[in-house]
């Protein structure tokens, strides 16, 4: 596994399936509500548009039923976390493909409906335990779905943020799993327990090197939203910005997380 330390927290499979497909459906009802207009827009990605974003989303879900078609490889070579960590390697090569899908698909509406399709068959027979042969390596279908809720949730927010008033819903499932994981990676990334992160009502992690306190309120604390913490993780937003605007609480000479993020952009 390529995490440097593995952490305890599960998730059910099937509640993931259904969160993924779940939040894909809330995308795709939101699309098709846009106009050409809206759908050349800039979005804060830096040079796509609405229309490449949303062909985007379509690819990160292709992209489990692609692996399920494929042969299983012999031996998982990241779990959740470390396909996190290294997905920023494969930026420039996405945003190419990416672009060369959105002309290829102008019809988006049906794209989605296709895919939906496609991927809710293929996940109704595959155990979470298969192997997917993806671009960064071998990981296990359950770990990649999960991974996924990172790819919706995030990407919904890129688009709300793009299209004023569009309102895209998060599924909780979706929101929550995609929540802990990147709590959980920040935990991996700078293991320890003296700084307690706390993004209700989802998740709860402690980190970075210290004294580690036993009982009552632990010296380091650090406390925001759900969506303002996925931000943080994904470089959508600054930490100073953040704090300082009391979207997050931090307190403790060990709160300031600000060199530890983003964990991933």
């Amino acid at each position: 596994m390529s995490t440097a330390r593995k952490r305890t927290r599960t998730y059910d499979p099937a509640k993931i399936r259904t969160a993924v497909l779940a939040q894909f459906g809330n995308v795709r009802d939101a699309v098709r509500t846009l106009t050409p207009e809206q759908l050349a827009g800039p979005t804060r990605l830096g040079d796509w548009t609405v229309r490449e974003l949303a062909a985007h989303l379509v690819m990160t879900l292709e992209s489990v039923s692609r692996g399920l078609d494929q042969g299983e490889p012999a031996e998982p070579e990241f779990d959740a976390h470390g396909l996190l960590f290294a997905s920023g390697a494969y930026a420039d090569a996405i945003a190419e493909g990416v672009r060369r899908f959105a002309v290829d698909h102008p019809d988006l509406d049906a794209l989605f409906a296709a895919t939906e399709e496609r991927l809710t068959a293929r996940l109704a027979t595959a155990p979470a335990t298969r192997l997917l042969a993806v671009r960064a390596g071998a990981v296990p279908l359950g770990d990649f779905l999960v991974t996924r809720t990172v790819e919706l949730v995030v990407h919904t927010d890129d688009l709300n943020a793009a299209v004023p008033g569009l309102g895209i819903p998060y599924d909780r499932q979706a929101l929550a799993a995609c929540t802990r994981l990147l709590a959980d990676a920040l935990a991996v990334r700078a293991p320890g327990a003296s700084t307690e992160v706390r993004v209700p009502p989802y998740a709860v992690v402690q980190c970075v090197e210290g004294p580690r306190h036993t009982r009552g309120t632990p010296p380091n604390v650090v406390e925001t939203d759900p969506l303002t913490w996925i931000r943080l993780a994904t470089g959508r937003e600054e930490w100073g910005t953040a704090v300082a605007q009391a979207r997050v609480s931090a307190s403790g000479e060990r709160a300031d997380l600000g060199a530890l993020l983003p964990l991933m952009a």
